[in-house]
């Protein structure tokens, strides 16, 4: 799955998700139980907010310094034993996966879940090649058993598959012949992605944090598949984000407090995996070789820029656990595999604003994102500065959009013109009103008002205004005065 799996039309978009009943309820629910969760555990700890400043203080540290980190990552994992490569791109990043596979005569691989590579589109590539590909994260399992589903969350992808489409999905197929219960058809599921590890030519994972001081690439879990995936093959691959580098391990202590909080609102993961190089002599289990990938993709770029604070994103979550506008447009809005605030911003910076360009108005710019990052991303500003690139450096934004602005700020900066203009609107708004007082059913479909009428029941300006009010009393006041 590519960066961009839907580029459809946003609205078109939009509009199919909005229809989605059961998608948005998900969503809803996940949200709540999320955010009350993350506010529990973070209440234990009265040092949260110096936590998360030294946080985003580490994670500037590193970006500042990248080079140096990246550099002394790749010389202690090479050290350990591992093969390191750098791929600038997704199709270096792709290309060099394929040769490491076609050299090990690879038929079949297992990955653990690893949104890196659904953003250089890895699985597509090595299918295409004809080697087999099995996610063995649940959540994976279900989507890439429904031909593929693009992920609606980038913690619980699976979030908008209700069990009876799951049932549905696993009969048709896989043959599978139980009821709709989850920890049967659990079971079912774990039986086959057993076989399937010890079937492996070689294991594939992400890395949530790559520890520069020893080479170390880690792996937060819920599930023991990321382990099994990691110690069972007798090759590994590992992709790593050049950005996802942390100094030593006091400074991987720091993010791995931030990171489980605000993911999934508990103290610590089912697994933490740490992957030093291939087995050493001795060792019980563990790969025979280790290929780890270094993919920048368009992090480069970001250094030095109005956007590096993005760069900090540690894929959480807490953003979209919290944001009114994923809670209703869900995920697959945004058509990109970051979904929420966080896909918002990053996802023009690495595609541009012509295939994302409305990404960063999918925001109320409420900040509840900023405020709930756990690495104090200012993502609402960063929504913000999109769409002032937009409209005044680029001018990408519609011509009606600017007449319409333009004709906005001009009435908005006179006085008499504000007033004359508002008067004149709540004439116009009394008019047509109905009985309650509020915006007829037909001017759902009026261009500009409809956007406000079809969310929700507008009513009428006021004819007297509080600068009117504010006039009066302050003439009453004078005349007391004498």
């Amino acid at each position: 799955m590519a960066l961009i799996y839907d580029n459809r039309p946003y609205k078109t978009r939009i509009k199919e998700c909005l229809a989605n009943d059961f998608a948005q309820k998900a969503i809803m629910k996940a949200q709540d139980v999320f955010y009350e969760k993350r506010n529990n555990v973070v209440g234990l700890v009265p040092e949260w907010l110096d936590f998360r400043a030294e946080a985003a203080s580490l994670r500037d540290h590193v970006l500042n310094n990248l080079d140096y980190y990246v550099s002394q990552f790749a010389e202690n994992a090479e050290k350990a034993g591992a093969h390191v490569y750098f791929a600038d791109d997704d199709k270096d990043a792709t290309s060099i996966a394929l040769e490491i596979l076609r050299k090990k005569e690879a038929k079949m691989i297992v990955k653990s879940k690893t949104i890196l590579t659904e953003e250089i589109a890895l699985n597509e590539v090595l299918e295409e090649a004809g080697i087999e590909v099995n996610e063995t994260d649940l959540a994976e399992f279900i989507l890439q058993t429904a031909d593929c589903n693009p992920p609606s969350h980038i913690v619980v992808p699976a979030l908008h598959f209700e069990r009876t489409r799951i049932r549905k999905t696993f009969a048709e197929k896989l043959g599978y012949t139980g009821t709709e219960d989850p920890e049967e058809m659990t079971h079912f599921v774990r039986k086959l992605v057993r076989e399937r590890f010890l079937k492996a030519d070689v294991g594939v994972n992400g890395c949530n944090f790559a520890v520069a001081a020893s080479g170390t690439c880690t792996i937060v879990s819920n599930e023991g598949n990321g382990r099994m995936s990691s110690s069972i093959p007798k090759t590994q691959m590992i992709f790593v984000g050049t950005e996802r580098i942390v100094p030593d391990f006091k400074a991987l202590d720091i993010m791995m407090e931030m990171l489980t909080r605000s993911a999934t609102g508990a103290k610590i993961s089912n697994y933490f995996s740490m992957m030093t190089g291939p087995a050493k002599s001795g060792e019980a289990d563990g790969p025979e070789e280790t290929h780890i990938i270094i993919v920048d993709n368009g992090r480069s770029g970001i250094l030095g820029g109005e956007f590096q604070d993005m760069l900090r994103c540690i894929r959480c979550g807490a953003c979209m656990n919290i944001c009114p506008v994923y809670r209703h447009i869900t995920g697959h809005g945004y058509g990109s595999v970051y979904p929420g605030p966080m896909g918002a911003v990053l996802t023009p910076l690495f595609v541009g604003y012509e295939v994302a360009g409305d990404l960063p108005y999918a925001s109320t710019l409420c900040g509840a994102c900023t405020e709930n990052c756990p690495v104090a991303i200012p993502l609402h500003e960063l929504l913000m500065k999109h769409r002032e690139i937009q409209a005044d450096v680029i001018k990408t934004r519609p011509a009606a959009e600017k007449a319409a602005y333009t004709a906005a700020a001009k009435v908005f900066s006179n006085a008499t013109l504000f007033d004359l203009g508002t008067k004149a609107g709540a004439i116009g708004m009394k008019m047509i009103a109905n009985n309650e007082g509020n915006m007829p059913e037909w001017t759902k479909v009026l261009p500009v008002l409809g956007g406000w009428t079809q969310a929700k029941e507008m009513g009428t300006l006021s004819i007297k205004k509080f600068r009117d009010v504010y006039a009066e009393h302050e003439k009453k006041r004078n005349k007391e005065k004498k």
